[in-house]
Parts: structure tokens; C-alpha cells; sequence
């Protein structure tokens, strides 16, 4: 079974897209911000959508190496869809909720005591975020399978 994952070439290159997005988010933010923050290689959110890599990649590899009529293709493009507006959107949209209801806690609760964890508010990307995955996505799967076909 384990010989068989490492040999599956579509899901090799959704990982590598998605490691490498996520690898990319330490020096995009450390450029950012003037300092050096370990975390982001663990977090969600950022530059580029590592969502985006590993979804995308996977659908353009699908399509690479089953051909864009299978039916498979259509079903990671739909995945990749759902995937990209939720990246975009939802999840987008529930960090803002977030940062808003944390700033009510603290103006409402100024000067007392608050033990209460804030919520998370980077849980989504913009839309360039999720652009720039999408397009990493594209071009990690296309080299690899010129490389490796």
C-alpha cells in the first residue's frame, strides 16, 4: 500500500505543490513583517493559498495524466472550485467576524480581567492569495509531469 502512494504521481505533485507553497510562506512573510516567524510554515493563511497549490495541482495533474475529459478531471475541478471559494470566501469572512468580535471583547471588557482565548483571525486568503497558489498549483504539475512523463 505504501509503495503504491509513493508511486501515485498526481498525489507526489499536490504534496510538492503544497509543501512548496507552504515553504514559500516563511520568506514572503519574513519580507513582510522585517523578521523571521517560524510559525507561518505552520499556520493557516498567507501568501501564497498552499490550499490552492495542493488543490489546483492535483486537478491540472489529473487532468495532465488522465486527460481534461475524464471524469475524473471534472471531479477535481469541482473540488478545486469549492476549495478555491472557500479558501476566498467563507473561511475569508469567519477571520473578519473573528477580528471584530475579538476588538468588541476588548472594548467592551476594558480594564477587566480576560482569561478567554481570542479567536483565530487568519483563517481565510484574498483573492491574490489564492490566485498566486492557484497559479504555483498550475506550474508545479506542469513541470512535473514534463519532467516525469
Amino acid at each position: 500500500m505504501l509503495a503504491g502512494l509513493l508511486e501515485n504521481k498526481i498525489l507526489l505533485t499536490a504534496l510538492i505543490a503544497w509543501a512548496l507553497a507552504q515553504g514559500l510562506k516563511l520568506p514572503i512573510m519574513s519580507f513582510i513583517q522585517r523578521r523571521w516567524n517560524w510559525s507561518v510554515l505552520l499556520s493557516a493563511g498567507g501568501m501564497p493559498s498552499s490550499h490552492a497549490a495542493l488543490i489546483v495541482s492535483c486537478a491540472n495533474a489529473i487532468g495532465l495524466w488522465q486527460g481534461y475529459n475524464s471524469p475524473l478531471f471534472a471531479l477535481g475541478a469541482a473540488m478545486a472550485m469549492i476549495v478555491l471559494y472557500d479558501a476566498a470566501g467563507v473561511r475569508r469572512q469567519a477571520g473578519i467576524h473573528a477580528a471584530r468580535i475579538n476588538f468588541l471583547f476588548e472594548e467592551l471588557l476594558q480594564g477587566h480581567p480576560w482569561d478567554e482565548e481570542e479567536l483565530r483571525e487568519v483563517l481565510g486568503h484574498t483573492p491574490l492569495e489564492v490566485l498566486a497558489g492557484a497559479v504555483l498549483g498550475i506550474g508545479v504539475s506542469t513541470l512535473i509531469w514534463a519532467l516525469w512523463r
